[in-house]
């Protein structure tokens, strides 16, 4: 169990001077953390201010670089054990930080798991979509995918901190590399409150960026998990095809031909992917 002393609480900040105050003043409230620490990511407004007053340590970028461009920066320079990620935008109620945190520990990684009622509805199908994706290509039930509440030991987070993007999709990408690795993750029921201020979250470009993230972090770790299927498709629907030319039309078509070359191909593919991340996995 994390201590709240061992505890760096990071909040990375863009243009949220409507609520930074009031959720570093929440936080610093509820117990004898280690520090509070904003990234304010190159706002334009009186964020950074705000956060300072409240009490915390801002580090600020120059320009803007991304949410997850921010976390990274938190990563490198928190001086805790474990690292708490909460939003700017008041939608992580404090309450939950210490039940999170403490779940660090045993677990590597604690997940704060949003309700689908505590989301809009256009984001909860697309979350729910993404959630049972990533599941059934990580092989563990995975509640909340995309929750950038979450608490970590600072050391695994520097072990990934790499092939986290500097954009949106932080939370996505360190909840996989963190299953795939065979590290401990864990999930604790939280309760979303209304942000403050307007989202920068944009469905259709965002969720084609969530999609591509699943695809790039199982296909580092666990390769076969992607090829296979399609190889395995490409391939009966390639014999298919050719079995019924064959029945109706007493010949085999070049398009099931094809598709038969290339579900071998793909599979090839896949087996040296695996075997490549197999012999990183030993390094």
């Amino acid at each position: 169990m994390a201590e709240p002393r061992a505890v760096s609480v990071v909040i990375p900040a863009y243009n949220e001077e409507e609520g930074i105050a009031s959720v570093v003043a929440g936080v610093a409230a509820l117990g004898p953390w280690g520090e509070i620490v904003v990234v304010d990511d190159g706002s334009t407004d009186r964020t950074a201010e705000r956060a300072e007053q409240s009490g915390a340590r801002v580090i600020r970028h120059p320009y803007n670089k991304g949410n997850g461009a921010a976390v990274k920066t938190g990563i490198r320079e928190a001086k805790g054990e474990v690292v708490l990620f909460m939003d700017a935008d008041g939608q992580h109620d404090p309450q939950d930080a210490a039940r999170v945190a403490a779940a660090v520990g045993v677990h590597d990684m604690a997940i704060g798991a949003r309700s689908a009622g505590d989301q809009a509805l256009v984001r909860a199908a697309g979350n729910a979509l993404f959630t049972a994706l990533a599941s059934w290509l990580t092989g563990r039930p995975i509640p909340d995918l995309t929750s950038g509440f979450r608490a970590a030991k600072r050391e695994r987070l520097l072990d990934v901190v790499h092939l986290l993007p500097n954009g949106f999709s932080y939370p996505t990408t360190s909840c996989l590399a963190f299953l795939k690795a065979g590290l401990n993750v864990t999930f604790v029921p939280i309760t979303a409150r209304r942000r403050v201020g307007t989202s920068k979250i944009r469905v259709m470009r965002d969720g084609v960026r969530f999609l591509l993230i699943i695809l790039k972090i199982v296909t580092l770790y666990s390769p076969l998990k992607v090829f296979f299927p399609i190889s395995a498709a490409s391939l009966l629907l390639g014999i298919a095809y050719g079995i019924w030319n064959v029945v109706r039309y007493d010949k085999i078509p070049m398009g099931a031909a094809l598709l038969i070359q290339l579900g071998v191909v793909v599979f090839l593919f896949g087996l040296i992917s695996e075997q490549i991340a197999s012999s990183q996995d030993r390094k």
